[in-house]
C-alpha cells in the first residue's frame, strides 16, 4: 500500500487548534469556489456538518456565516481524537453591480452551500441597431 503524506497538514491541524475555534467576533474562514456558467455566478462554500438552520446569508455585501457546535455526549464518552473544526465561520464577499442580488438561488446539499447569482439583465451583452440612411446594421454592445 503507497502512503502519501503531507508535512503541512499536520501544522495546518496545530495551527488550528493553538488558534482555537471561531467565535462571533472573531470567525474563521471557510474554503469557497467561485465561478462562472452562462448568465449567473456560482459561489460555493465548504460547511460540512453544519445545519442548514446555522447559514445566514445577507445580500448587498455577500455575507456567509454558519456555526458549528460540539456533538452533545453523555457523561461516559471519553473522546480519543478531535480533528473536525467548531465555532463559528464567515465569509465576505462584494457584489458587483452587474449582479441581480434580489434573485439569489441558494442550496445546501451534502454538507456544500451552493450560491447562484444571476447577471443583471444590463450587465448582459445586447444588439442595438444603428440606423444610416435607408440602411440598417445591428452591431453588438
Amino acid at each position: 500500500m503507497l502512503m502519501r503524506t503531507d508535512p503541512f497538514r499536520e501544522l495546518d491541524r496545530l495551527a488550528q487548534q493553538l488558534m482555537g475555534p471561531g467565535t462571533w467576533s472573531k470567525p474563521a474562514a471557510m474554503a469557497m469556489d467561485a465561478y462562472r456558467e452562462g448568465d449567473e455566478y456560482v459561489v460555493a462554500f465548504d460547511l460540512p456538518g453544519v445545519s442548514a438552520e446555522a447559514i445566514d446569508v445577507e445580500r448587498n455585501m455577500l455575507t456567509v456565516k454558519a456555526e458549528r457546535r460540539p456533538l452533545a455526549k453523555s457523561d461516559n464518552v471519553q473522546m480519543e481524537l478531535s480533528e473536525r473544526p467548531l465555532g463559528v465561520f464567515s465569509r465576505q464577499i462584494v457584489l458587483a453591480d452587474t449582479l441581480d442580488t434580489e434573485h439569489i438561488e441558494a442550496d445546501y446539499d451534502a454538507g456544500v452551500l451552493t450560491l447562484r447569482i444571476p447577471i443583471a439583465e444590463r450587465a448582459k451583452p445586447r444588439k442595438i441597431a444603428i440606423g444610416a440612411g435607408s440602411d440598417r446594421k445591428e452591431i453588438s454592445g
